[in-house]
């Protein structure tokens, strides 16, 4: 299928997905809109919809909600540049976007939160001196 014949019929959604470089693989992106994660113009779509240009298409990337106009329609997977000329983020989905990365950045790392770690071989050292004089302990009260 050309391109030229794919904007006069349609694309899969799960093609147009992988080929605008959403998801890594074309299964990976159907078995997103199998579980209902992607809308497609505020309803949920099977992966065999066809995408129209100005069809307005939701869906989940990692933690972040991103929404999408549909501006192209291309089945074939290309270049990073051909691909992001495929559709146009909304402005609340680029807000949002950005909001999530930077309470990511200002977020806690969760290593810091941990007083004591994994113990160090000297922590594992004082442990066994500890266990070998309670168990002496123990012995001589018998």
């Amino acid at each position: 299928m050309t391109d030229a014949s794919a904007s006069l019929s349609g694309v899969r959604l799960d093609k147009w997905l992988w080929a605008a470089r959403f998801y890594k693989t074309r299964s990976l992106a159907a078995e997103e809109i199998a579980k209902g994660r992607v809308l497609v113009n505020g309803q949920p779509a099977k992966a065999s919809r066809d995408l129209k240009p100005a069809d307005r298409v939701e869906f989940r990337q990692g933690a972040v909600a991103r929404t999408v106009v549909v501006l192209g329609l291309s089945a074939v997977r290309g270049p990073a540049p051909v691909a992001q000329a495929l559709y146009e983020e909304t402005p609340e989905s680029i807000a949002a976007r950005q909001q999530a990365a930077e309470q990511r950045r200002l977020g806690v790392e969760p290593a810091q939160a941990l007083e004591h770690g994994r113990p160090t071989k000297r922590d594992r050292r004082q442990l066994a001196d500890w266990e070998r004089w309670s168990a002496s302990a123990d012995r001589r009260e018998r």
